[in-house]
C-alpha cells in the first residue's frame, strides 16, 4: 500500500468531517432564521452511501489487490480540480451551504459562482470525484459500484427533492 493513499485518503475524511462541522453550523444559523430541514428521512442513506464509499476503497486498495495505474495522473489532476469546485460551490452558497436541504421562506436560491450555469455543481462533483479518487490507487470496484449507487440515489432521491423543495412544494409540510 502507498504511503501516497494513506495521506490523500485521510485529507479525504478531515475534509468530509470538516463538510460536516461546517455543515452542523450552517444548520444552526439557517434554523435561527426560520429555515426547516425537507428530506430527513432520506438524509441517512447519504451517509451510508459516503461511509460505504470510503470503507470500500479503504477495504479495496489495503486488502484488495488495487495498485495504482500508470495513468494515476490523470485522475489525480481531475479530483484536484474537482476539490476547487467544490470548494466554490461551499463559498458561493455561503451559510447556505449544507449537507441537509432546508427551506428558508422568503428566500430565492442563488445563482452566483457555478449556481449561475449548473443547477446541482455541487452534487455532479461529487459524482465525478466518487469515481475518480478510487481510481487513482486503482480501486475501480469502488469506482464504479459507488459511483452507480450514488448517481441512482442522487437522481432517484436527493435532486427531485431537493427540486421540490427549491419550488416551495415543503412550505406548508416537513418531509
Amino acid at each position: 500500500m502507498s504511503p501516497y493513499f494513506i495521506l490523500l485518503f485521510s485529507i479525504l475524511v478531515t475534509q468530509r468531517l470538516g463538510e460536516l462541522v461546517l455543515a452542523k453550523r450552517n444548520t444552526k444559523w439557517i434554523q435561527e432564521q426560520g429555515g426547516v430541514e425537507v428530506g430527513q428521512s432520506h438524509y441517512k442513506y447519504i451517509v451510508m452511501i459516503h461511509v460505504g464509499f470510503l470503507l470500500s476503497l479503504l477495504g479495496e486498495v489495503l486488502w484488495g489487490e488495487a495498485q495504482a495505474p500508470t495513468w494515476f495522473g490523470v485522475p489525480f489532476l481531475l479530483f484536484s480540480i474537482i476539490q476547487i469546485a467544490r470548494y466554490w460551490c461551499i463559498y458561493s452558497l455561503g451559510t447556505f451551504w449544507n449537507t441537509r436541504i432546508f427551506i428558508l421562506p422568503e428566500h430565492s436560491p442563488i445563482k452566483k459562482g457555478p449556481y449561475r450555469w449548473v443547477k446541482h455543481p455541487n452534487y455532479l462533483i461529487v459524482m465525478v470525484e466518487l469515481l475518480v479518487f478510487p481510481l487513482i490507487f486503482g480501486a475501480y470496484y469502488s469506482a464504479v459500484i459507488w459511483s452507480v449507487v450514488n448517481f441512482a440515489f442522487l437522481t432517484l432521491v436527493r435532486i427531485p427533492v431537493e427540486e421540490r423543495a427549491l419550488q416551495g412544494e415543503f412550505l406548508n409540510t416537513v418531509d
